[in-house]
């Protein structure tokens, strides 16, 4: 590859400076490079770019996937943080093997499954697409969620909770796993549904097949409660008594540079080893 975009993080630590440093390294070997702050239109990218670069965490390449899935390019994450399980390398690793990597075309590519999700309504519907996980939470009352779940359409369960995740094998670490659920290899092609803190012994995490349409209603309404669809932790759509929230699995991959020869077990060990 030789054409690249840089999409830093102005919020992390060290981002803008090493977005530069790139830039400069990407040029003096012949390869051209355009680096921005924070988030990117689709627009913005240049039309010969090959591969997008994040530097920040893995919100900030989940940010990017969902702002650019129409582009369908690989993409590659730098961590600037503490704590990253998409990103491929830290700021503390050298940059001269990454460099080389991209350059000579020495990596892998792997696609990651992404969800969608509509909040359908009496007068619209809206929809979002997430890399991770789509909640149905509470947005300020601490009381429990009452909800039912239909799959494809028939009634599966009825749930007394704070809520309820669908999260993709990418989302599995996530606020899944923190919710009791179960870690899936990234490379698979399945949906997991895991209530979260339910008021029942029995109620555990299903795994669903991708072609699964899950969709999520509400029971009743008491006062005062206020119900959220929220898309990857940072896109909310409120939920309203009548209406429903349908999950899928989106039409589109969001797909990874892979630069190290590492087993997924090997690399949740060295994370977890990192908490």
């Amino acid at each position: 590859m030789k054409h690249f975009y840089l999409i830093a993080n102005p919020s992390k630590p060290g981002a803008l400076d090493m977005a530069e440093k790139l830039e400069t390294e990407f040029l003096r070997r012949g390869a051209s490079c355009v680096h921005t702050r924070g988030y990117t239109r689709a627009d913005q990218i240049p039309a010969d770019t090959e591969c997008i670069i994040t530097l920040g965490g893995d919100g900030t390449l989940i940010q990017a996937s969902r702002d650019l899935i129409g582009l369908e390019l690989p993409m590659m994450g730098i961590n600037m943080g503490h704590l990253g399980y998409l990103t491929q390398v830290s700021r503390e690793e050298s940059m001269e093997p990454v460099l080389d990597a991209l350059l000579n075309d020495s990596f892998t590519l792997e696609k990651r499954m992404m969800l969608e999700g509509s909040v359908v309504g009496a007068q619209k519907t809206v929809k979002g697409i997430a890399l991770n996980e789509i909640v149905l939470t509470r947005q300020d009352v601490l009381q429990m969620l009452h909800f039912q779940v239909y799959l494809n359409d028939e009634f599966f369960n009825e749930y007394m909770a704070d809520g309820i995740i669908a999260a993709t094998p990418t989302g599995s670490t996530a606020y899944n796993l923190s919710a009791g659920g179960p870690i899936v290899a990234p490379g698979a092609q399945l949906m997991v549904l895991t209530p979260i803190c339910s008021h029942s012994l029995n109620a555990r995490s299903i795994v669903l097949s991708p072609e699964d349409r899950v969709s999520i209603r509400l029971v009743k309404w008491s006062g005062g409660k206020s119900y959220s669809a929220v898309f990857d932790g940072d896109q909310v759509f409120p939920l309203h008594y009548g209406e429903r929230l349908e999950i899928g699995r989106a039409p589109k991959y969001t797909t990874l540079i892979q630069l190290k020869n590492v087993s997924f077990l090997e690399n949740i060990r060295q994370k977890m080893d990192r908490i």
